[in-house]
Parts: C-alpha cells; sequence; structure tokens
C-alpha cells in the first residue's frame, strides 16, 4: 500500500471514529483535512454528513484519490472523540507515523466503553433526580425520580440490543420509564406525577445531537445541522409518544 492510500485509510478512520461518536461534522471535516495535509496531499477536500464521509486529494505526482464511506452506527462517547483528537494532533506535529496513527485508532475502536455500565446507570439515576428537584420537585420525588431514571437507562440499553430500529427503542425506553413513574405515584411513593416523569425521561434528553446540530448550523454545514436537527426532533417525539402512551393506559 503506498503513501497515498495509507493517508487515505488514516484520515478516513480517524473521520469514520470522531463522527460515530458524537463530533460535530465540521471538525471531522477539519481534523481530516490538516491530517491530509500533514502528510504532504494537495487539494484536499472533506464533505461530511451525519451518515457519510467523503474524502479527496491529489498527491505530489498529481494522482488524485477519492473515497466515500457511509457511517451507519452512531453513539454517545466524548471520550473517544478526545483520544482521536489527541492522535490527530500528535500525527500533525509529526510525532507519530502514519502506520502508528492507523494502529492507535484501531485501538481506540476496539477500546471497550471508558465508562461501566453500572455507572451509566447510576449517574442516569442521579441525573433524573436531580432534575426532578431542580424543577420544583419535592425532596419526596428525589427517590422515585432516581429509580425511574435507572430503569429508563436500563430498558434503554436492553432495547437497542435487540431491536434495530432507534427511535423504537426510545419510545419503549420512554413508555417503560413512564409507566414505572406513574405506577410508583399511584403506589404513594412520591408526590407529584410531573416532576417524576420528567426526571424519569431526562436520561433519554437527545441533548448532544441538538447542540452538534446547532454548531453545525452556526459553522455554515446546513446539510448536517438540519439533519442533527431532524433526529433529535423524532427522537423527543419517540420519548413524548411513551409517555403519552403510559399516560393513556395507566393515568388517564
Amino acid at each position: 500500500m503506498g503513501k497515498a492510500e495509507q493517508t487515505m485509510e488514516c484520515c478516513l478512520l480517524g473521520g469514520k471514529l470522531m463522527l460515530r461518536y458524537g463530533a460535530e461534522t465540521y471538525r471531522v471535516e477539519d481534523t481530516m483535512t490538516r491530517m491530509a495535509q500533514s502528510a504532504g496531499m494537495l487539494h484536499v477536500s472533506s464533505f461530511v454528513t451525519t451518515t457519510g464521509i467523503f474524502l479527496a486529494f491529489r498527491t505530489k505526482e498529481g494522482q488524485d484519490l477519492m473515497q466515500m464511506i457511509r457511517v451507519r452506527e452512531r453513539y454517545q462517547d466524548l471520550s473517544k472523540v478526545t483520544s482521536v483528537n489527541q492522535v490527530s494532533r500528535e500525527f500533525t506535529h509529526g510525532e507519530l507515523t502514519i502506520e502508528d496513527t492507523i494502529h492507535k485508532l484501531i485501538e481506540i475502536e476496539k477500546a471497550p466503553m471508558n465508562y461501566p455500565l453500572w455507572l451509566i446507570y447510576l449517574a442516569s439515576g442521579i441525573g433524573g433526580a436531580a432534575f426532578s428537584y431542580l424543577i420544583g420537585g419535592s425532596l419526596f420525588d428525589v427517590l422515585p425520580a432516581f429509580i425511574g431514571g435507572l430503569i429508563t437507562t436500563v430498558s434503554l440499553v436492553l432495547y437497542q440490543k435487540y431491536l434495530k430500529v432507534r427511535f423504537f427503542s426510545e419510545f419503549l425506553a420512554s413508555l417503560t420509564g413512564g409507566m414505572t413513574a406513574i405506577l410508583m405515584i399511584q403506589s404513594g411513593f412520591g408526590i407529584s406525577i410531573d416532576q417524576v416523569i420528567i426526571g424519569t425521561l431526562i436520561p433519554l434528553v437527545p441533548g448532544v445531537p441538538l447542540t452538534n446540530s446547532v454548531r453545525d448550523l452556526m459553522s455554515g454545514d446546513l446539510v448536517a445541522g438540519v439533519a442533527r436537527g431532524a433526529e433529535a426532533g423524532v427522537s423527543s417525539l419517540s420519548i413524548a409518544a411513551g409517555v403519552a402512551v403510559s399516560l393513556s393506559i395507566l393515568y388517564i
């Protein structure tokens, strides 16, 4: 494999990892462009959407290369984005060769999550409880919101494991969380159903996609910004539909 092909593989792998784990599209484009230019490539052009990456450049010998890859799976793991950023900086500063950079990127891709699932569940419960109290809930609503947030996150992970449709998983997780909150309130475990339900569903709120959508729009990436905004909007509708169904079954 020649240097140009190695550079293409290295840049696309870094861009794929950044996009997959929650980076903004303009950041992915900038990172790939800098890496390709650092490898001596000319006329570098990159275009990134929420599901695809395009990269083209010209070698010093005048050879043109262009490649596109699809990114079908997307997660939220900003620690991996940070790791890829660090590797790309070391490469652009000449501290790593192309081979070493590809090796490090593959290690990042294969690395497990930085946080164990039990810690994610615990953080979801604490976040739901804190938000429930923050928006006016009483201390009696904190524990139900904690339990509801924990159950919601556990159910989301389980549904995503067996269902390939992301939005349907969010709908079912919202339905499960909403029914959990309502049953606890009806059992006398908590006072305000509004605050408990809101705290229960906070872990499902698509905060990162919504934030990235705004940042992409502000940076001029209209296609990616609108796409991420639509993704966040459909997620919100799925969550709202799950709550509505749970209320219609158990509460209204």
